[in-house]
């Protein structure tokens, strides 16, 4: 409760008085009713030159551990070739893959930059298209960390889980924290040179490539899910980045057989969550 009353500012003007769309609006009360079905505080935490959609779970709040999730790209875009008006996900899959956390420790979900959340402020399409890893939307995430950590009772430590583009996002701010003790991703684009190649998508030409720093994560114990029938990202993506790691680096690479880059990784997850490359992180349970 002290994380709720110290530093977030429920979101509830935005459903009162129309503020966002139909998709956004939409998007959001089913994201709030997930959180607060399993007794979750929704809330939104100002993050540099974002507003961050944020839930947060009453668990132990003296661990010294805090495990985040962080969001994947959600809909960045309506058609091929043509952005999303709002990049708001239709289905909260990192926010689903928290709730099932296991154990009873200080466990987050972190939106990306104007998913959930009223346009208002600088919000346009280069954030969820060619600049959705852009310098400012990590720094403004770490800030976001920051809030998040300092409101516990004693976090020292952050485990980073990332679905998707969230996937990449938690390897850059991985790459730049000292207090990142492990780094989770799931089907994530961790090299975006390889992966914009593989899929012939434009560049991401106002991004950070989690690649280019991937020697900074030398001491960073790493576990990447991988889905075998991934069309998206693929394990190819995986792979390159993880040949870029500095050798004795403590990584895994786990392929699930016949996962594609979807849904199905909320289903998996209670079975994947507790296998023994994350058990034997310290503070995931």
């Amino acid at each position: 409760m002290r994380l709720v009353r110290g530093i977030y500012t429920v979101l509830i003007l935005g459903l009162l008085f129309g503020t966002f769309g139909p998709h956004v609006a939409l998007g959001r009360s089913s994201a709030v009713a997930l959180a607060q079905a399993s007794g979750w505080h929704w809330a939104v935490i100002p993050a540099g030159r974002f507003d961050l959609a944020s839930a947060y779970s009453a668990g132990d709040q003296r661990a010294k551990v805090l495990t985040v999730y962080l969001e994947g790209d959600g809909l960045a875009y309506a058609t091929p070739g043509q952005r999303a008006m709002d990049p708001t996900p239709t289905d909260p899959l990192a926010l689903r893959m928290a709730l099932q956390h296991p154990g009873r420790g200080a466990v987050a979900w972190l939106a990306r930059p104007c998913q959930y959340v009223s346009r208002s402020r600088i919000c346009r399409s280069d954030y969820w298209s060619i600049a959705r890893f852009a310098p400012e939307v990590v720094a403004g995430t770490s800030a976001a960390l920051d809030r998040m950590k300092a409101a516990t009772d004693g976090a020292t430590g952050l485990i980073l889980v990332g679905y998707s583009g969230g996937g990449a996002l938690a390897a850059l701010l991985a790459e730049r924290r000292d207090d990142v003790v492990a780094l989770v991703t799931v089907a994530a684009n961790l090299d975006l040179d390889a992966w914009v190649h593989d899929r012939g998508l434009t560049p991401l030409s106002r991004s950070l490539d989690p690649a280019d720093g991937a020697a900074r994560l030398a001491q960073v114990r790493q576990v990447h899910f991988v889905g075998s029938e991934d069309r998206v990202v693929g394990e190819r993506v995986t792979r390159s980045f993880v040949a870029r790691l500095p050798p004795g680096t403590p990584v895994s690479i786990l392929v699930v057989p016949g996962q594609g880059h979807g849904a199905d990784w909320g289903k998996r997850w209670p079975g994947l969550a507790i296998r023994p490359e994350l058990l034997g992180i310290e503070g995931w349970r």
